[in-house]
């Protein structure tokens, strides 16, 4: 009877240890399958408070030969292109999307958050409007992980690309539903960004915990129906377009990814997508 039960709690075990989330790490080895040198990946917070690399990732910048990010943020165009895909298509306003009594509200907002009227942006793309008043939801000046990286690979002289192309991004937004983008804003707008601020410093504190899962939890959590109900398109139809780009560019240079950290979590998320691939993903302590 005790072997019997025995036999039953390590089967047990064996189900629960399989199915433990990943470990608390932002930075991740990758090797094996073929690769001479190791690459790594790094999961980033777009706005940050503080900037604080420890030595494993500084090293692992060192072993690296290049850098890769979700875009090439060193593009010189970069910001030509943005401007090219501010406009929603087919002449929709943010005005026509809401009603005149949320217009107002919106107007007001942007008045006093962005220094700017609904009228000079009624045009631009809703998500494009929400990444203005970004820097209002921190309670300290934004500081950004990408553009420090950007620096020191600079510094090392090593060359920096994107895994994906401004466009692509972009084009993302296009697909969800201008109305559902608009939506989000009047409810920021309504609530003078109080949840927005509660939401991103809860993520800011999973973050620095280095819990990775727990990033693509509060997403798929999270009040915004954009972050909830779209992660197909926010991560995982990326995250799979990026796998066959890691493989190749890894066998060729040993290279440093830096991704948001909702890339890096789940079934679909970029480590056990590199891991059914045959790669040896390992957490870095």
């Amino acid at each position: 009877m005790i072997r019997i039960i025995f036999i039953i709690t390590s089967l047990v075990l064996s189900f629960v240890v399989k199915a433990q989330d990943l470990e608390k790490s932002l930075l991740w080895k990758i090797s094996g399958n073929g690769l001479e040198k190791p690459s790594y990946l790094f999961g980033t917070m777009h706005v940050v408070c503080e900037i604080n690399f420890d030595d494993d990732i500084i090293k692992a910048l060192d072993e690296t030969s290049q850098l890769y990010l979700e875009i090439d943020m060193d593009d010189p165009k970069l910001q030509a292109t943005m401007m090219k895909g501010m406009m929603m298509k087919d002449g929709v306003t943010l005005s026509s999307l809401i009603t005149e009594e949320d217009a107002i509200i919106v107007n007001d907002f942007l008045k006093t958050n962005i220094g700017t009227s609904l009228k000079f942006v009624d045009k631009f793309k809703p998500f494009m409007i929400s990444s203005m008043f970004i820097p209002k939801l921190l309670d300290c000046p934004m500081k950004s992980i990408e553009m420090e990286l950007v620096k020191m690979s600079k510094e090392q002289q090593e060359e920096i690309f994107g895994l994906e192309s401004v466009e692509d991004q972009i084009l993302v937004f296009d697909k969800i539903p201008y109305k559902i983008q608009a939506e989000e804003i009047v409810k920021t707008a309504k609530d003078n960004m109080t949840s927005d601020k509660a939401e991103i410093k809860k993520m800011l504190a999973i973050y620095e915990d280095e819990d990775i899962e727990g990033m693509l939890e509060i997403m798929n959590e999270s009040e915004n129906i954009i972050s909830s109900e779209f992660d197909d398109l926010l991560l995982n139809d990326r995250n799979s377009n990026w796998i066959p780009i890691i493989e190749k560019v890894s066998k060729d240079k040993p290279t440093f990814y830096a991704v948001g950290a909702g890339h890096l979590g789940g079934e679909k998320g970029v480590i056990k997508l590199l891991r059914k691939k045959g790669y040896h993903v390992e957490a870095v302590k």
